[in-house]
């Protein structure tokens, strides 16, 4: 008795497609996502991820950005059939994909500060712990400069005229300020570990410490104005916005219960199927059952 071969739809015709921007990124970085290259056979309810042709080839879906890539069935199969649903483990899409990215550009921006924070405080910590013994060597240089220009003049500006400031300042102050320095570049660290791996908690934490900071850096430039306060500023006041409103912080936009159907809706089984390819064609067939 003659095999029943199917008539299926070309891989990609067809069906309302959204344009995968970021799908296509995550695809350039980490490759497609395919299943089903190890089945031995298709069966018809694998239509959806991986469909056979005529010509011998199969064509396979990608999970994340919906390209069908034409692959030759596997010369030693794993596996009898592709893989179930229930077995399958889909990839960010949509909106979940641009957030993940999103908050990692943010998470690479804490992780700069927390470096050079540290930096600083460790600086701070270790000149007040070691400034009675540097005072003296300082102060002889200070002398030789000041003789070599023809007296003190220039003493009082630029990095000299800072470092004989610092010089000047209590054991006590250096100490708390190292402190202060060392606290906020724990806090960066928090923030940065927590937006890389996606964590609510922390968009919290730096929707909270970003705005705080809004309001030093914004009397800072009732001092003075320089291009690199204005795009501190500019990245700060940016984070801020997209965090509470893209991700629906305090309740906006219907708060953590729409951000979880919105992920929903684009990472889901349903969101594959909102894309399958539309009316059948001739010459692509399902391989027997």
């Amino acid at each position: 008795m003659a095999e029943e071969r199917d008539l299926l739809p070309p891989p990609g015709a067809g069906g309302r497609r959204r344009r995968p921007r970021y799908e296509l990124l995550g695809c350039g970085l980490h490759g497609h996502h395919l299943v089903g290259t190890d089945a031995a056979r298709v069966r018809p309810e694998d239509a959806l991820l991986v469909r056979a042709s005529a010509d011998g080839l199969r064509w396979h879906r990608c999970l994340r950005c919906d390209a069908w890539l034409p692959l030759r069935p596997p010369r030693h199969p794993a596996r009898g059939v592709p893989p179930g649903r229930a077995e399958i483990a889909l990839p960010l899409r949509g909106k979940p994909l641009r957030d993940r990215y999103v908050l990692r550009l943010i998470a690479l921006d804490r992780l700069l500060h927390f470096l050079v924070l540290g930096v600083l405080a460790v600086g701070v910590l270790v000149f007040a712990d070691e400034r009675a013994r540097l005072r003296a060597p300082f102060y002889r240089v200070m002398d030789d400069l000041q003789t070599g220009i023809g007296g003190p003049g220039g003493s009082g500006h630029g990095l000299l005229g800072e470092l004989s400031r610092a010089f000047a300042v209590r054991s006590a102050t250096l100490w708390w300020i190292g402190v202060i320095l060392a606290c906020y570049a724990l806090l960066e660290g928090v923030e940065a570990v927590g937006l890389w791996f996606t964590k609510r908690w922390a968009e919290y934490l730096t929707f909270v410490a970003t705005t705080l900071l809004l309001v030093p850096e914004v009397y800072g430039l009732t001092a003075s104005v320089s291009p690199l306060k204005l795009l501190t500023l500019a990245i700060n006041i940016a984070v801020v916005a997209y965090l509470l409103v893209a991700k629906r912080l305090f309740g906006l936009r219907g708060g953590g219960r729409a951000e979880a159907a919105a992920r929903a809706r684009d990472v889901g089984w349903e969101a594959l199927e909102r894309v399958l390819p539309g009316p059948a064609a001739p010459g692509t067939t399902r391989e027997p059952s």
